[in-house]
């Protein structure tokens, strides 16, 4: 690995309740920090902004369910800045915020715009955090989900691996929850995998295994080895990156 984009679902930085999981989120800045350390660029993309701010305030009386997504995208967001921000000042680590829209990819100059800013902040020693623009990207604006946003970022970056942190082991042979299903280890692009794939979303976030896998693929086709793994297993990150036979995971290439 030499760069690479993390991923981070919001079902792994949250609670049960809802709420913010700071010792996970600490935990995500140890790895991260371990790794730069090492040598290894790391671009953090991470989910939980809406989760966040769903924890911290009330929407008022007569908004309708795109006014509270905006409304906690916006306060939520902030909250988990502040989080990353402190986390990583502990470790003399600035960061630097990249708020972005599906159309941003779309357009040329808005592309270069966001490749050279990341650039220079890699470049500058500082570790780009990057979110989707959620307080203001609505219906066909937004992205499937950050899975999505991931993919273009690595793709954008020139990546050579993205690693996605989602609550289960990897892709399962079956349901997860019988007795017998199993983590398929390694899979090619060119092999479909999709009977095998709930459509099913997450309970905190917009996205599932299926655009997981889907989005996947076409990056593995493009060269860019994708590793999904569970974010709440302890030293994930170190794991893959030093002994990947020691952690369940499943990856695409």
């Amino acid at each position: 690995m030499k760069r690479i984009v993390v991923k981070v679902g919001s079902n792994v930085l949250t609670r049960d309740n809802g709420t913010l999981d700071t010792t996970r989120v600490s935990s995500l800045t140890d790895q991260i920090q371990a790794l730069r350390k090492r040598g290894i660029e790391v671009i953090l993309v991470t989910s939980g902004a809406v989760a966040c701010g769903r924890s911290l305030a009330k929407a008022a009386p007569g908004l309708d369910e795109v006014q509270q997504r905006q409304l906690y995208a916006a306060v939520g967001q902030v909250r988990l800045m502040d989080q990353y921000y402190r986390l990583f000042a502990d470790y003399g680590i600035n960061v630097g915020q990249i708020l972005t829209m599906k159309k941003n990819f779309e357009g040329t100059e808005e592309y270069n715009n966001q490749r050279n800013c990341m650039e220079g902040m890699l470049e500058s020693g500082i570790l780009p955090i990057v979110n989707e623009n959620d307080a203001v990207s609505i219906t066909e604006l937004m992205f499937t989900d950050n899975d999505e946003l991931s993919g273009l970022v690595a793709t954008m970056m020139g990546a050579d691996t993205l690693i996605i942190l989602s609550n289960i082991d990897g892709i399962y042979n079956g349901d997860p929850s019988l007795e017998g299903s199993r983590v398929i280890e390694r899979v090619s692009h060119e092999e479909d995998l999709s009977a095998y794939i709930s459509a099913k979303h997450s309970s905190a976030g917009r996205g599932g295994m299926q655009t997981k896998y889907e989005m996947a693929r076409r990056l593995a086709a493009s060269g860019v080895r994708v590793i999904i793994a569970n974010g709440k297993r302890d030293a994930v990150l170190l794991k893959l990156a030093e002994a990947p036979e020691s952690i369940i995971h499943t990856e695409i290439r």
